[in-house]
């Protein structure tokens, strides 16, 4: 892709990471859709992604830490999990089609959104969030994000929120976590190019559109981190379950062309 696509990634970028930020989910997700939709392959899409996701969680994360959107203990039990999830992910993704899961992804998608929304319809409030099922969620979170380009938000975000947890440590802990999952995710990529386990073409012609993707979704992670402290919690509740079931929807229709 021509130089002149940083910028239009680079918007991509902003407005994606500034959803995601903000509500947890959705870089990867419209990341991927956009590359997707210009030509490229999914396993290519999937690595520009997660290694845009490197930077872009890091500035997210560091902006949930600043305004202690994040748990200590939820965020370590996740990246465990994550961490592995993403490995194994990739090994799979660059192996078999990853068309084959996505139908699965698609109904925990839309069933999480609706739970959410009888959560924000009902006035739950927060419950003490179990400790035992952190690092599965985890492991499933980052094997379908690294399948698809995007899916930790949607499965992680939405699952913790379905399960009674606060909405701001949620989404802080979830964008923070995401930073380690890309990495790892990232460096699994990497391996299989170098190992010959993974032969692709046209990584390089990516260069600026991964690039414009770090520059805005960094850009845009301050901003995100402070609409996830201030907005009402019934109000966030109420669109994270929107995003997600609209996200469901979208995802469903594609599978039916």
């Amino acid at each position: 892709m021509p130089p002149t696509d940083f910028w239009t990634f680079a918007a991509v970028g902003f407005a994606a990471q500034l959803v995601d930020g903000a509500l947890g989910m959705a870089y990867g997700v419209i990341s991927t859709s956009v590359l997707l939709s210009v030509g490229v392959t999914p396993a290519n899409a999937s690595a520009s992604v997660h290694a845009a996701k490197v930077f872009t969680g890091l500035a997210s994360g560091l902006s949930h830490i600043v305004y202690r959107n994040v748990d200590w203990k939820l965020l370590a039990l996740l990246t465990g999990g994550g961490v592995v999830g993403g490995v194994l992910g990739t090994y799979v993704l660059t192996s078999v089609p990853g068309e084959a899961v996505k139908p699965y992804v698609v109904a925990w998608l839309g069933l999480m959104g609706l739970v959410i929304l009888y959560r924000a319809w009902r006035q739950t409030r927060p419950k003490v969030f179990s400790w035992k099922s952190p690092f599965p969620l985890g492991l499933a979170g980052g094997f379908f994000d690294a399948i698809g380009g995007g899916g930790w938000g949607p499965v992680v975000t939405s699952s913790l929120m379905g399960a009674g947890a606060d909405p701001r440590k949620a989404i802080g802990t979830t964008n923070t976590a995401e930073m380690f999952v890309a990495a790892a995710t990232s460096a699994a990529f990497l391996a299989a190019l170098l190992t010959g386990h993974w032969e692709t073409e046209g990584l390089r012609g990516l260069l600026w559109s991964v690039g414009g993707l770090i520059a805005g979704g960094v850009v845009a992670a301050p901003v995100a981190g402070w609409m996830t402290k201030v907005l009402p919690l019934r109000l966030l509740t109420w669109v994270v379950g929107f995003v997600v079931v609209g996200l469901a929807i979208w995802q469903g229709a594609l599978l039916l062309r």
